[in-house]
């Protein structure tokens, strides 16, 4: 699907947002790309000369929301119970009327309905995001998800995104536009790693001098695809491949029972000391650098694949499942022609496909290494920056304004 037509809100004389207030709602500021994208939008709004408040119920990032000149407004945003919920959009309206509210942005379903019903009530535009897939298996979920294409402007992070919402939503496709999720790479670039800081990740992950990472940077959670990455780390050992090691970083978010069954499959495969979950990495840029291959195995479509947009702006080769909006972000046949490559897209949740584009990285020369690399980051940076992301989000609230 092509981007909508970006004619009702780039076009015309701008809305300055010099002196307005956007406020942004979502469940928490942890880590995450819609919280990511919450702090780097708040960023730009405050470097346009706008407030930049976010209800929510706080979290890791809160420091950096504050860093960046945005307010938390402390509110029960991942509430989820009806009558709370009923409770929270008079609570909000309240709140958008004594702030002087210009406009709301909501980036998550619940906080999207609250915020629906508070703008009716404070009669204040409402924009929304859509930082996940949803789908929908039912009658009632399709309901509840359908709050996500209600805002006045209805932003969607990939066109894989923007074709489902378009499929299940017809009726916002006028309101729709593609903006991708955004990343620094003024962060993101491996001139900006110091090599110390490369070494001690190594160090607390225990890779040995002569080892080579495949990394995996996700939340433990099943559609992740933990599993056939095993199963794949299985097969190559198999196959006589030594000095790999395979790190696995994320979250467990709670999912203790996952990280038990994972941790069984990694003694039943006798991959211990090969493949080894080490929780948060609070050091992406250095973790993408120190990776010899970064695997995003997904086994459920992504809405964007922002791991692997930020693995190939730090020049490491990427190995992708085919499907979702991960595929957007890497050039591979038969989209692009070999020579154009900057990483392997093979079919989800197929081990023999994925160790053999793992392998098939790990055997690339320092020349074609290199010359991926640089494909790699020119691709990245030429269609996924933060400075695009935000100064096209801030042209939907222009757009927004001037109605």
């Amino acid at each position: 699907m092509n981007a909508v037509d970006p004619a009702p809100y780039g076009r015309g004389a701008r809305a300055s947002l010099a002196g307005r207030t956007v406020l942004q709602i979502i469940p928490r500021i942890d880590a995450g790309g819609a919280e990511r994208t919450t702090i780097d939008v708040a960023a730009a709004l405050v470097a346009a000369g706008a407030r930049a408040p976010v209800a929510s119920e706080g979290g890791r990032l809160t420091s950096e929301l504050q860093a960046v000149g945005g307010l938390l407004i402390p509110f029960p945003a991942a509430a989820k119970n009806p009558l709370a919920m009923l409770l929270n959009a008079r609570r909000l309206a309240r709140l958008i009327i004594a702030e002087r509210v210009d406009i709301v942005h909501a980036r998550s379903r619940a906080p999207a309905w609250v915020a629906l019903l508070a703008c009716r009530i404070a009669r204040t535009p409402l924009v929304t995001t859509y930082h996940g897939a949803y789908s929908g298996r039912s009658a009632l979920k399709l309901r509840y998800n359908s709050v996500m294409a209600r805002g006045e402007a209805v932003i969607a992070n990939s066109h894989y995104t923007a074709a489902l919402v378009a499929r299940l939503y017809p009726w916002a496709h006028p309101r729709l536009r593609v903006i991708h999720r955004g990343t620094d790479f003024s962060k993101f670039a491996p001139e900006t790693v110091d090599s110390a800081r490369v070494a001690a990740l190594r160090r607390g992950w225990d890779v040995a001098p002569d080892e080579r990472i495949v990394l995996i940077a996700a939340r433990l959670t099943g559609w992740k695809g933990h599993k056939a990455l095993i199963e794949a780390a299985r097969l190559m050992k198999a196959r006589g491949v030594t000095g790999v090691r395979t790190i696995m970083a994320g979250d467990a978010q709670g999912r203790n029972a996952y990280v038990r069954e994972l941790d069984a499959l990694i003694d039943k495969a006798g991959l211990k000391g090969i493949v080894a979950l080490v929780g948060h990495c609070g050091d992406m840029p250095a973790a993408f650098l120190a990776a010899a291959v970064v695997v995003v195995p997904s086994i459920e479509p992504e809405a964007f694949g922002r791991a692997a947009v930020e693995a190939q702006a730090m020049g490491a080769p990427v190995v992708v499942s085919d499907l979702g909006a991960v595929a957007e972000t890497v050039l591979a046949p038969p989209q692009a022609p070999p020579e154009g490559r900057t990483g392997w897209r093979v079919p989800p949740g197929d081990p023999e496909a994925l160790a053999g584009a793992i392998q098939a990285a790990l055997n690339l020369g320092a020349s074609a290494r290199e010359a991926m690399a640089r494909r790699a980051r020119a691709h990245v940076v030429g269609q996924f920056s933060l400075d695009r992301m935000t100064r096209e989000t801030l042209e939907v609230y222009e757009g927004v304004l001037r109605r």
